[in-house]
């Protein structure tokens, strides 16, 4: 979605931004003061007065700039204006010394998420945008992952039960930019937009690169929309896979290594993660691919198999019964030792094929390469 010539968006295409939150309850709006999220605040706004819904508003001030408690104090003041509920949501943790970005993010999902529930709002919304979006699957592509990463961030998800909506996704930074301008609404600029030691700038700097010789942000997004539908497809047949393999209980790995690559990875990865306590997503692509092939040369040759992975113990006996079980306890080192007897495997990375979503990605913060067994 684009602005229309007079540079800003009409309040036709607005409404049709936030027409899927209809009859969520309140919204509560993610505002850091930023261009992009300044120009969701005042979408919403326009949007809830001429649709009767309910907008609240948060600032969460991380605390590690100086003038960030002036922002947050002016995004409550434009609020205020507004006729906005707003709430400044305070990061008073001690600031870790590495991969600050990803712990920030945390916390500031953590406490919208809280306040949420405090408010009795049935959605947050936030401000990721198009550009955000070529961004992300840049990453992603650059980091290896499966269908799922390259599908980019879906427009809406969920956090610890709560609906988080990004009605913006879909339209480019500078008509959010232009939104603003047109209200005659100032906004921040955050310097860390602009430092060359965080990926997204980077990301944003090479993307500018890969413009020039055709692969743009509208590329990107038609990329992202493509694999997401191959993804629907491929999780379709997964389903359908583990339905006549039942849904619990031993696998038979005959029939399962009869499926495809993909779907196998899948169901593995389902299994472990129910197992294992973790969530699928973190199980790790490259652990997978690992697991998969030494299952498949396993079930072929007719012998045991046993491994730890994502806090799974994953079994296989000659005759093709997969088992998955909790991951037994290690023992202290101060326990008594017994004879030796045969450890399951320890199962590291194998170079990414296809299939999972690694989840290496700016917006879950993982950005750390391939490992051992444990998830990342």
């Amino acid at each position: 979605m684009t602005a229309d010539d007079a540079g800003s968006l009409s309040a036709a295409q607005v409404d049709a931004l936030f027409a899927p939150l209809l009859g969520m309850g309140t919204l509560l709006v993610a505002v850091s003061g930023g261009p992009d999220s300044t120009a969701l605040l005042l979408m919403a706004t326009e949007w809830a007065a001429r649709g009767g819904a309910c907008v609240a508003a948060a600032t969460v001030d991380h605390g590690l700039r100086p003038e960030s408690a002036a922002e947050a104090q002016t995004v409550a003041t434009l609020a205020a204006r507004l006729g906005i509920p707003h709430t400044i949501l305070v990061w008073n943790d001690v600031k870790p010394a590495s991969r600050l970005q990803e712990r920030a993010r945390e916390a500031r999902y953590r406490l919208l998420i809280d306040h949420a529930r405090q408010i009795g709002a049935g959605a947050i919304a936030t401000a990721h945008h198009a550009d955000d979006q070529a961004e992300t699957v840049l990453f992603r592509l650059i980091r290896g992952s499966g269908l799922a990463g390259l599908a980019g961030v879906e427009a809406t998800s969920a956090r610890q039960g709560v609906t988080i909506a990004r009605p913006l996704l879909g339209v480019p930074k500078s008509d959010l930019v232009a939104f603003c301008r047109s209200r005659g609404v100032a906004f921040a600029e955050d310097p860390s937009n602009s430092n060359m030691a965080f990926a997204r700038p980077r990301l944003r700097t090479l993307l500018i690169a890969l413009g020039e010789e055709g692969l743009t942000a509208e590329g990107l997004a038609r990329f992202a929309r493509r694999a997401a539908e191959a993804e629907d497809a491929l999780q379709r047949m997964t389903n359908a896979v583990e339905a006549r393999l039942g849904a619990s209980g031993p696998v038979d790995a005959n029939t399962l290594f009869g499926e495809p690559v993909a779907v196998v990875q899948r169901i593995l990865a389902r299994r472990i993660a129910a197992t294992g306590g973790g969530d699928q997503s973190r199980v790790g692509l490259g652990k997978v691919e690992a697991l998969e092939s030494r299952l498949r040369d396993a079930v072929e040759n007719r012998r045991n198999f046993t491994a730890n992975i994502g806090g799974a113990l994953v079994r296989l006996n000659p005759p093709g019964k997969l088992s998955f079980a909790p991951e037994p306890a290690r023992r202290s080192r101060a326990a008594p030792t017994k004879p030796k007897s045969r450890k399951p495997e320890r199962i590291p990375a194998a170079p990414a094929r296809n299939g999972l979503d690694t989840r290496s990605d700016l917006e879950s913060g993982d950005t750390s390469g391939p490992s051992g067994i444990r998830p990342v």
